[in-house]
């Protein structure tokens, strides 16, 4: 089958006349992610498939052109990265973060237009969803099991709203357990009707507090966000997760304006957390998982169950059944259930709008 893929490609020239050709960061980054493990330039070397004069050729010519050294040597632990260096791996680590989920977008879509052009088959299966790591997961086991699909990433109104326009077959939302998530479901309720829609249950999984490592600030809960040492990168405009935080801030009487930062917005939790690693914030909101990912600390907030929505009259649709047999088997649960802050326990699980909200639907 035909895959297509899009990286992104960073690159840096001297802003001179007659400068060399652009250096190309990413081998550089992956050659220091590798030191940084390793503490051994040659090990890396070898680990990328470079000879040890070629790996410091990249070195000394990075370190020319940034006008800084890249490697320091320490005392019993070999060669270790200079702030330069970090800074240099944080960044690469913040681009994929942030472009990742754009870029898997435009490839489905690309791939999809491309494979109706050259083999004439029945358009894919249009999944949209609020980025997340276990729809990420779901979009690795259908490409493992060769189900066709489409994957959107998009904020969880935007994703509800597709469905009920006829513009995708699946949304991807996500609801608060406890005293939020009536005032959330209510946010749904124009898009998804107890009559219409049936959900298939993807995950519970942990929102809270991402901090840097041993939370040098001392954040401990939402009100420490409002002190002025602390500076706060936010989801963006539209997710879920930045409309879960507005409302536990106003329950709360906490006024977003004094949080520094918190116009602040990133498009997925990895690039939260790869934000807050770099050291440009000292906190943000979002899943474990990314937290975890990126070697912070987190503090729990709440749980919250991760839906996918579908009309109930294409449950048993030929369109469907790949799909929600990958979701309903006992092999995707256990990628869900490995996923750090994750609970694929119900993973798979149909349910009327009433079976999953018994206090009143999104349409009530």
């Amino acid at each position: 089958m035909l895959r297509i893929s899009i990286e992104p490609h960073l690159q840096v020239r001297a802003d001179d006349p007659g400068a060399g050709p652009a250096l190309d960061v990413s081998r550089l980054v992956g050659l220091l992610g590798l030191i940084e493990s390793t503490g051994s330039i040659s090990q890396s070397a070898q680990a990328s498939g470079l000879s040890y004069r070629y790996a410091w050729g990249i070195l000394r010519d990075a370190e020319a052109l940034f006008g800084g050294a890249l490697i320091a040597k320490t005392r019993g632990r070999g060669s270790a990265l200079s702030p330069l260096a970090q800074q240099l791996v944080w960044a690469s680590k913040r681009i994929a973060a942030r472009l990742s989920p754009t870029l898997e977008s435009l490839a489905s879509e690309l791939e999809i237009e491309i494979k109706k052009l050259v083999d004439r088959a029945e358009p894919a299966l249009r999944l949209h969803a609020s980025h997340g790591f276990a729809v990420a997961a779901l979009h690795d086991f259908l490409e493992t099991h060769q189900v066709r699909h489409d994957l959107k990433y998009c904020g969880s109104l935007e994703a509800v709203a597709a469905l009920a326009q006829g513009g995708c077959d699946i949304a991807g939302f996500h609801v608060p357990i406890g005293e939020f998530e009536q005032r959330t479901l209510a946010r749904f309720a124009a898009w998804i009707r107890p009559e219409t829609h049936l959900l298939i249950h993807l995950a519970v999984r942990s929102q809270g507090l991402f901090v840097r490592p041993g939370n040098p600030r001392g954040v401990t809960g939402l009100r420490d966000l409002c002190r002025p040492d602390v500076r706060f990168v936010n989801r963006q405009t539209g997710s879920g997760t930045r409309l879960l935080l507005d409302l536990m801030l106003e329950a709360r009487g906490i006024d977003s304006s004094r949080i520094e930062g918190y116009s602040n917005g990133e498009f997925t939790h990895a690039a939260v957390a790869a934000y807050i690693g770099s050291g440009m914030a000292d906190a943000g909101f979002g899943v474990e998982t990314a937290a975890r990912r990126f070697g912070l600390d987190f503090v729990p907030v709440l749980k919250e169950r991760y839906f996918f929505a579908i009309e109930r009259e294409r449950l048993q649709s030929p369109a469907l059944a790949g799909a929600v047999a990958a979701l309903r088997s006992g092999s995707f649960r256990q990628v869900v259930d490995a996923l750090p802050g994750y609970d694929g326990s119900l993973t798979g699980t149909v349910l009327t709008l009433e079976e999953a909200f018994p206090r009143g639907g999104a349409g009530r």
